[in-house]
């Protein structure tokens, strides 16, 4: 598992494109796997047949560990090579090669064949206790995967032997189960190391796993009271769920959602936030989208209200430089950017990511535009990458698609403020000394207290505003 962000330590395993015996060249994507900024296609460095894939789909696997196996041409190798091999691959880059151990006897390390794979060798890494490898293929060994023990013979319609702790796994021993019980199990919060198996060989099957859920949730049966007890009124219970359903389920903090709550965390009690609103007319903006839409020069482009909220932003920012910059807390320096490199938030099946367009400040309208359709495109398929969400500046927020008046939004860490747009709606609005239906929204401006103070906040709010209200400034402000 190579490390395809900086600094990134684990991935999940999204998704296999490939199973052992099949072909692969160099450059070939075998699998997607999710950092905790994106999802990431992974190709194979080398040319080979695929021997092994050493985790399942769902795994979240450390950087350096070994992924797959792929066999090369190089059938046999030489026992005394191995040792070696295995030493070089340790020093080797991500793309390493991934020797097996050679065995106690020279002659079975001989019939070892030679297996490549992504992270370092083997015999460098641990794997952890509860990723089962999967089974040797044509009958041949598999090599560089721990063994797995073999199951004691039990007969069919017979239930497992319960241990001591009262199950029918010994302790220590990862339970078996097919993957669509263990995902099951997952989505029923049951502990398979809890459930009896009554399957073949001590395998837990769904009637197992749903088995365990209905006693989960039965309640105790009442014990009698004594003959000489005076009755008392009993309360009555809420009807308990039906067999098989849970009354909690547990869902796994990782990937994108748990960096970026981590990330909130320490963007909350760190930067000292202060939020500042505004509400007004956005009547000619709305009006100089449609004008915009059917502009022959701006023909096959997206144009909406939040490419001119995008564009006022960079506006704003040229008259108030000072609201582009960071905190370096080491050196306890103001960091004043000179560029601006545009965050827009976006919702995904993954959770919240915030890509941004670099150097937003230098594009044309027709620019911005295009940038802004690319990020938003590439979001919702899953395919932004870590250096898309790095090195922003400045983000906005778009809250109003979901029709939310405005929020107090927590700021990107490492950005000095985050802009709030609020749903844009025909309210009555005093125009021109009557009151008349207009287009009317609410941007809410969050910004770091130790880099922007109350004024410079309100200016950069009020110009971006101004902006908006008034569209025209967006050329005579540039």
């Amino acid at each position: 598992m190579p490390d395809v962000g900086e600094g990134l330590t684990e991935a999940e395993i999204l998704k296999w494109y490939v199973q052992p015996g099949d072909t692969v060249t160099d450059g070939q994507v075998v699998c997607e796997v999710e950092t905790a900024k994106a999802a990431v296609e992974l190709p194979i460095p080398f040319d080979g047949t695929v021997h092994a894939l050493l985790f399942e789909e769902g795994t979240t696997v450390d950087v350096g560990q070994v992924i797959i196996s792929v066999q090369t041409g190089e059938a046999e190798a030489p026992a005394a090579a191995a040792p070696a091999a295995a030493a070089a691959a340790v020093e080797a880059p991500a793309a390493a090669v991934a020797v097996a151990e050679a065995a106690e006897e020279p002659a079975a390390a001989a019939r070892q064949p030679v297996l490549v794979g992504y992270g370092v060798s083997q015999a460098s890494t641990k794997r952890r206790p509860r990723k089962a490898a999967p089974a040797a293929q044509n009958g041949s060994a598999p090599v560089a995967v721990p063994a797995v023990p073999a199951q004691p013979e039990a007969a069919p319609a017979a239930p497992a032997a319960l241990n001591g702790n009262g199950t029918g796994h010994a302790a220590g021993e990862r339970p078996l189960a097919k993957p669509p019980v263990r995902k099951l199990a997952k989505d029923l919060g049951i502990d398979l190391a809890s459930v009896v198996p009554t399957g073949e060989g001590g395998v837990v099957t769904r009637e197992d796993v749903h088995a365990a859920a209905a006693a989960a949730i039965t309640p105790q049966a009442a014990v009698p009271a004594p003959a000489q007890a005076v009755p008392v009124p009993v309360p009555v219970q809420a009807e308990a769920p039906a067999a098989g359903e849970a009354r909690e389920t547990r869902v796994p903090v990782k990937g994108v959602r748990k960096v970026t709550a981590q990330a909130m965390v320490n963007s909350a009690f760190t930067a000292p936030h202060v939020t500042e609103f505004i509400t007004f007319d956005v009547t000619r903006t709305m009006k100089l989208v449609q004008e915009l839409k059917e502009d022959p020069d701006l023909a096959g482009l997206r144009i909406n209200p939040l490419l001119l909220i995008a564009k006022a932003v960079l506006v704003a920012i040229r008259r108030n430089p000072d609201v582009n910059a960071s905190w370096d807390e080491a050196a306890q320096e103001i960091v004043l950017k000179h560029y601006v490199n545009l965050g827009i938030a976006a919702a995904t099946p993954r959770g919240l990511i915030v890509p941004n367009i670099k150097d937003a400040h230098a594009k044309t309208l027709g620019e911005l535009s295009t940038a802004l359709s690319e990020l938003v495109g590439t979001a919702r398929d899953g395919k932004t990458s870590p250096a898309d969400m790095q090195n922003g500046t400045i983000t906005i927020t778009n809250v109003g698609v979901f029709g939310v008046d405005t929020g107090t939004p927590i700021l990107n860490p490492g950005e000095s403020a985050i802009l709030a747009v609020g749903a844009i709606k025909l309210q009555p609005w005093v125009h021109k000394g009557k009151v008349k239906p207009r287009h009317v929204t609410t941007l809410a401006l969050s910004f770091d207290h130790r880099l922007i103070d109350g004024e410079l906040g309100s200016k950069f709010l009020a110009d971006i505003a101004a902006v908006l209200e008034h569209p025209r400034r967006l050329v005579t402000w540039a």
